[in-house]
């Protein structure tokens, strides 16, 4: 009755049934994976409201590809809105990919690449990221990934959860491959030190960058995403059209939040200025906790996550459950990202201080028995 695209069978893990009784027994738990700003404790400023108060808002006259003055305070190049990131991946999808073609996307990284690429008919192929003093493409195994269907490459830049960016050599390699990619650049905002490095207004290839107000602005509720295209112009030219046509059938981007959208981007400065503050102080704490301990911290260049490595001695699935059991602590397995081996923990670093700081704590107690 359904579509193959889907799951045969979509029920809760073990693991989260067993998260989800924690919570319906009423337990206190000490949460490090929440990602989402707007729940994490962050003054929001009052005109944000304010900003949707523009009468042009109520009257629906949509652009295709979204309002040309906010497209132009995104970017000098192409620009195309979309509502969000996930919608601009599917967009993408269809602009790139017949049914059974592939794209290739980082192992580890962000969970929902398959099930996006799934639902457009796309099949994912994957490209390790190997860990040696910080992170790196291995572009040995990513050519031998490469099949005739190949469509495009997918990087996240700076990735998540490893927190990596992609390095100038490494986009002169990719560009040696003469493949489209999809730059996803969502937590380019959030360094930690490292010098930002995007492939937008890539010249000699045809390039797709993401971002959206999310993250950059911490306002993820405002549903606004964009594409900017770069590369030689009669590719972009080309593109650009048939995203046009893509974006006119599906008319998404609201019109309010496109008119709000300069007054969102300035009250998203002091939104982002506290998201930096909180994960650079939740990562000085990490360093200061882990020193001396059987767990070892993962070197980290910008994001909202950092992995902790920590004793092979039980798989992911027993540690996390051990934790939430003994500890009342919630974190999340590598597996959820792809991590080849174990054993793994991703954290939030958006995590309030008081509640990262305890649980912090509770998972090296955990590790030292």
């Amino acid at each position: 009755m359904f579509a193959s695209r889907l799951p045969a069978e979509i029920h809760p893990s073990a693991l989260a049934r067993e998260i989800a009784a924690f919570r319906a027994a009423g337990g206190e738990l000490l949460d490090l994976t929440k990602s989402n700003p707007t729940r994490t404790g962050f003054d929001y400023p009052p005109g944000i409201i304010d900003a949707f108060r523009d009468p042009r808002a109520l009257v629906y006259d949509p652009d295709s590809l979204g309002l040309e003055e906010v497209r132009r305070r995104i970017s000098s190049h192409r620009v195309v809105l979309t509502s969000s990131t996930s919608e601009a991946y599917s967009w993408l999808f269809k602009l790139l990919c017949d049914p059974g073609d592939e794209v290739l996307i980082p192992r580890p990284s962000y969970p929902l690449f398959e099930l996006l690429a799934g639902l457009e008919s796309v099949q994912t192929r994957t490209y390790p990221l190997r860990y040696h003093q910080g992170w790196f493409i291995d572009f040995d195994a990513l050519r031998a990934a490469i099949t005739p269907r190949t469509k495009a490459i997918v990087v996240v830049n700076p990735n998540n959860p490893t927190g990596n960016y992609l390095k100038a050599e490494e986009h002169e390699q990719l560009a040696r491959l003469n493949l489209p990619i999809v730059s996803d650049e969502v937590f380019s905002d959030y360094s930690f030190g490292v010098a930002p490095y995007s492939v937008a207004g890539s010249k000699d290839l045809l390039t797709f960058v993401l971002n959206g107000l999310s993250k950059c602005a911490g306002l993820p509720q405002m549903k606004l995403g964009w594409i900017i295209l770069s590369g030689p112009e009669p590719l972009v030219e080309q593109a650009a059209q048939r995203l046009e046509l893509i974006a006119d059938t599906y008319l998404s981007v609201g019109t309010p939040v496109q008119y709000a959208f300069s007054s969102l981007v300035i009250a998203g400065q002091s939104i982002r200025a506290q998201i930096q503050s909180r994960l650079r102080r939740n990562l000085d704490h990490l360093h200061s906790a882990v020193a001396g301990s059987s767990a070892s911290l993962l070197d980290v260049e910008a994001g909202w996550s950092a992995i902790l490595r920590i004793p092979n001695t039980r798989s992911e699935e027993e540690w996390v459950r051990l934790l939430l059991r003994n500890s009342a602590t919630l974190v999340q397995p590598g597996y959820f990202y792809d991590f080849e081996s174990e054993a793994w923990l991703v954290l939030s670093l958006l995590t309030p201080e008081r509640i990262f700081e305890e649980g912090i704590s509770r998972v090296l107690d955990a590790v030292r028995l």
